[in-house]
């Protein structure tokens, strides 16, 4: 991938909250033991574009990712901004494909952690077992694995189990994916999908039969989490605001460099 004339010293205002935003949710990622050496990859569009989006240098470790070490693509994966830095093949096949069909996804969050990868391996899938794993009652889609995720044929098969609305697909052997209207979002998506994998696992290790819950009130937890009626600041119609502010103090310095550099 060659750096594009388009390349452009000069960053918008806009695009430079993106930036902070998103390599905040890099070193967050890390900070919960969610990353995976250099592989796996977050990526956000980038403001006023349909075409345009920001995602990891490959390489760098997400607890060194910094606003201004993020790359600029487009959906043909040529670099726009002059960077030393190339990005994941397998990166760009997958976040490409769902920037470009779904326009609602303006952050894409990919993991491979243990209990991700255990739950996308498991012919059962993620079980309503528990209070986290509701949030994706019938929300959440299945995408078969097909190799390291280099064949760009793959983006159309995966498009279409992911669908136009749902916000989490589990990768089959693989790990987990989350979407985002912000980048809060999709980084709450993936900490709670998370959360109800280890604990789905916990569940399981232990042997003992599960309490069921009825598909009644598992949809009313779904639709609670989805209108964000318990956690959505006066005035704000963000549900993650809250949640993403307390996050963000995780990572102020002295406790760590500065993410916004």
């Amino acid at each position: 991938m060659q750096a594009s004339p388009r390349s452009s010293s000069a960053v918008p205002d806009a695009e430079r909250q993106v930036r902070e935003d998103l390599a905040a949710a890099y070193r967050l990622v890390a900070l919960h033991g969610m990353d995976d050496s250099i592989y796996t990859h977050i990526s956000a569009r980038v403001p006023g574009t349909e075409d345009q989006f920001l995602i990891n240098p490959f390489g760098m470790l997400f607890k060194d990712i910094t606003a201004s070490s993020l790359v600029k693509i487009d959906l043909q994966g040529r670099i726009l901004q002059d960077t030393p830095h190339d990005v994941n093949p397998a990166g760009f096949t997958i976040h490409s494909a769902v920037h470009a069909a779904r326009h609602d996804a303006h952050c894409v969050l990919h993991t491979h952690t243990v209990a991700g990868v255990a739950v996308s391996s498991l012919a059962c899938g993620l079980q309503p077992c528990n209070q986290w794993a509701l949030q994706f009652h019938q929300r959440v889609a299945y995408h078969d694995f097909e190799g390291i995720a280099l064949d760009h044929e793959e983006r159309a098969r995966l498009i279409a189990d992911l669908g136009p609305r749902l916000r989490a697909l589990i990768l089959r052997n693989h790990g987990l994916l989350t979407l985002g209207r912000t980048v809060a979002e999709a980084f709450i998506l993936m900490h709670n999908l998370e959360r109800a994998c280890r604990v789905q696992l916990a569940i399981q290790a232990s042997g003992q039969p599960v309490c069921p819950v009825s598909d009644e009130v598992c949809e009313r937890t779904a639709h609670q989490y989805e209108t964000g009626d318990s956690s959505r600041l006066p005035g704000n119609p963000d549900p993650s605001a809250r949640e993403w502010r307390a996050l963000l103090q995780r990572l102020e310095p002295p406790a760590t460099a500065s993410y916004r550099d």
